[in-house]
């Protein structure tokens, strides 16, 4: 399985000859360079979306439909891309699984928001999600924009991932030190990788105060379009 950075929330999920590419923002994401762009789409088997806002949503109609690959996703929201953009679409929700050609993807909760805008001004993107993808023997909780929030103490102990993707950057959500101590209360990874942050001086820049609050655990700062291999 290699895990691959493209930036802020971002990632390219390489596992089970598939491509999972994770809220994949290209339009506007100050740290991947145009030039950058088709060595992260290539191959692309499904589109997973979190949530919405600008920053994860942007380019996923448009890239769903030069890439002729299924949105998977909330159900509310797939319906209405299905609907209104032709969109092949994967829809289910929270408590549900869906198989993805061998990787099982499970939808949990998260704790944020999740509205677009519309010339008519913000509307509901559906709700605010989390995953847990598990193939190659792995469990890997891809936890999507989130605060610290107590369903994360039963997703612990049902799903048990022993590799974490924690949004981490603060401001708009979690911060290192809240995902540290999520990561150690409910947690048991052995592998953990911060996103979200370093986009923009608003977030956190370093990922040490994570490393320092989880003894034991691999924390692996992410490199622009390198590959993570667990």
């Amino acid at each position: 399985m290699n895990i691959i950075w493209l930036g802020h929330g971002s990632f390219r999920i390489e596992t089970q000859g598939q491509v999972l590419l994770i809220d994949p923002w290209l339009t506007g994401n100050p740290v991947l360079g145009e030039d950058q762009h088709d060595a992260a789409l290539d191959g692309a088997t499904h589109i997973l979306l979190t949530h919405t806002h600008f920053d994860h949503v942007a380019d996923v109609v448009s890239l769903a439909k030069h890439l002729n690959v299924p949105v998977v996703g909330q159900y509310d929201l797939m319906g209405y891309w299905a609907e209104a953009e032709s969109l092949e679409t994967i829809g289910f929700n929270k408590g549900g699984t869906v198989n993805l050609n061998g990787i099982k993807v499970s939808m949990v909760p998260a704790s944020h928001s999740s509205t677009f805008s519309t010339p008519d001004g913000l509307r509901t993107g559906g709700s605010e999600v989390g995953f847990m993808i598990a193939s190659e023997g792995h469990m890997v909780y891809v936890s999507g924009d989130t605060d610290i929030m107590a369903d994360m103490d039963w997703m612990g102990d049902y799903y048990k991932p022993d590799i974490g993707i924690l949004s981490a950057g603060g401001h708009f959500t979690m911060d290192m030190k809240g995902a540290a101590y999520a990561g150690k209360r409910y947690f048991n990874f052995k592998t953990v990788i911060p996103c979200h942050y370093k986009t923009f001086p608003i977030l956190e820049q370093s990922a040490q105060v994570l490393a320092d609050g989880l003894p034991g655990v691999d924390v692996i700062e992410p490199e622009l379009m390198q590959a993570i291999t667990l």
